[in-house]
């Protein structure tokens, strides 16, 4: 049996967007994590420092699934 392998957020990041996250994009340099911030209101205080909009999107509500009969599924009830 094979185990699943976990990849650090660097290579999902890279898997993604195809770049190498962890270099500087002006040196090449490494880059490391300094912080990991949580609260909203630095969070926000960062972001508006930087000139970045700091509005947290909304999230829809969960929708109903559609009435339609043919969506239904049959789990061998």
């Amino acid at each position: 049996m094979r185990l699943a392998r976990r990849l650090d957020w660097a290579a999902l990041l890279r898997r993604v967007f195809g770049d190498e996250v962890t270099q500087c994009p002006r040196c090449g340099d490494a880059l490391r994590v300094l912080a990991f911030i949580t609260d909203r209101h630095a969070t926000a205080h960062i972001l508006e420092h930087l000139g970045l909009t700091s509005d947290v999107v909304p999230i829809a509500p969960a929708r109903a699934p559609p009435e339609d009969p043919d969506c239904e599924l049959d789990f061998g009830a």
